[in-house]
């Protein structure tokens, strides 16, 4: 008999597990090998925050097969989930109860990636080599051979930097103790970094304006907390969003908040701010824009940059890849997900064949399929891996086939008075009405096809 083909899952966070459950269903052989020491190491990060959208859209549907053979209890499917809670409820369970539990290796970071005795190079013979995958653990390092790959290690841990220029800002480097990226736990374990100090927050998306909020509800508990908000372009209205106008009406409700505060003085704007040195003035962080000498400046304690993400692609050095020169995502999937045209909701779905790289059984998938576009919905990832699975086990037709319809977008579609999509998709997280935050994708539609970017569900 034929044994069955072993495919490498790089990331155990949503889309990774969801991958091996399409293959496990499949009849071949997932290996995931995770970075951090339990499943869901991105998510985690975040766990403070809220999906925009409700568990009915957060499972995968191979994922739930393999959980209902344990007796899993699906959460409310109108229940918007934290992040921990997706872990805890979700991403656990699935690791560590269900037929995937023995083929997880997690605190596995995965260094460079192969084709067993070819350099990238030599062609001949190439395709019927296994991939031969270098791996760092507690042990030391170790390899791996498999099949195929499927590279959904997302992009939480390669946040932007500072600049404007999306280099580093000059210094960016030597102050990293006053600078944070993403979103950071505000009101919970990174309170005491931020209440009664200065802070700056660079950014334009929902995540810098989910950070805001934050702020302000510190500030109302710390009231000597001083608020900047760095914004590169000249309109901060942009970020305000649809208000009453977004199908996601909680999302809405924030903008509309974001933009009071805004006009009632408690957040300090300071546009067309484009930062390019990062230094120190005494205990405090000195944020330049324009020359080091004759720009305009903004001195505070601490600065948080929520400016997005990119993909990590240096462990790839000797695989065949092509991305697209801008976004950094598969070519063929580029006009379909550009920020410049679209939003997540006017994206179709797509799978194996849009994924597909020049080295025969290597797919990007997930938050990393997107490169540096924020406009990823994990839903979307789900039919990814689906279709992938389907293509890897030789099953062609159901490989082309689209089993994900995804509900038309609300104002977050394309650039309008109210909307931009630069506000609409720059970002994935804003503030709960509660006591998180809350991450979303940049869907506006009536039942949102699931959060995003920000690196917070690769």
């Amino acid at each position: 008999m034929t044994k069955p083909k072993t495919v490498a899952i790089l990331g155990a966070g949503p889309v990774g597990l969801a991958a091996a459950a399409h293959l496990l269903e499949r009849g071949l052989e997932p290996i995931v090998l995770e970075v951090g020491p339990r499943v869901g190491h991105a998510v985690r990060q975040w766990g403070h925050v809220q999906a925009f959208s409700p568990w009915e859209f957060n499972v995968d549907k191979a994922s739930e097969r393999l959980l209902s053979e344990i007796g899993w209890n699906k959460p409310q499917p109108d229940h918007y989930p934290t992040g921990a809670e997706l872990v805890e409820q979700y991403l656990e369970p699935l690791a560590e109860r269900t037929r995937l539990k023995d083929r997880i290796r997690t605190s596995c970071k995965v260094t460079s990636i192969a084709r067993a005795g070819f350099d990238k190079v030599k062609t001949k013979g190439r395709d019927a080599a296994p991939f031969d995958i270098r791996c760092q653990n507690g042990k030391g390092p170790e390899s791996v051979r498999a099949d195929a790959v499927i590279d959904a290690t997302g992009t939480w841990f390669s946040p932007n930097p500072a600049g404007a220029n999306g280099l580093p800002a000059i210094g960016e480097g030597e102050v990293q103790d006053r600078v944070a990226y993403g979103m950071p736990d505000i009101l919970g374990r990174d309170r005491a970094r931020y209440a009664g100090r200065s802070v700056a927050v660079l950014g334009g998306g929902h995540s810098a304006v989910g950070t805001l909020l934050e702020l302000a509800r510190l500030k109302e508990d710390a009231p000597t907390t001083e608020i900047v908000w760095l914004l590169r372009n000249d309109d901060p209205s942009k970020s305000f969003g649809g208000g009453a106008a977004d199908q996601l009406r909680a999302r809405g409700a924030l903008g509309s908040a974001f933009a009071a505060l805004v006009a009632g003085g408690k957040i300090r704007s300071e546009t067309s701010f484009r930062v390019s040195h990062l230094s120190r003035d005494g205990e405090y962080l000195r944020i330049g824009g324009g020359s080091a000498c004759c720009g305009r400046s903004v001195t505070v304690n601490e600065l948080i940059v929520a400016t997005g993400f990119r993909p990590d692609l240096d462990f790839l050095r000797e695989v065949r890849i092509s991305l697209d020169p801008a976004l950094e995502c598969p070519p063929i999937l580029a006009p379909l997900i550009d920020p410049n045209l679209h939003s997540c909701g006017t994206v179709r779905p797509h799978g194996a064949r849009e994924l597909a790289q020049p080295e025969a059984g290597f797919y990007f998938a997930g938050m990393k399929s997107y490169g540096r576009a924020p406009t990823f919905l994990m839903a979307t990832g789900y039919e990814q891996v689906r279709s992938i699975a389907a293509e890897l086990a030789g099953d062609h037709e159901a490989a082309r086939r689209v089993e994900l319809v995804l509900p038309e977008t609300g104002v977050c579609s394309g650039p309008a008075p109210s909307a931009s999509v630069e506000a609409a998709a720059a970002g994935c997280c804003a503030p709960a009405t509660g006591d998180t935050a809350v991450v979303s994708g940049a869907s506006g539609a009536p039942k949102p096809a699931i959060t995003a970017k920000s690196g917070c569900c690769g």
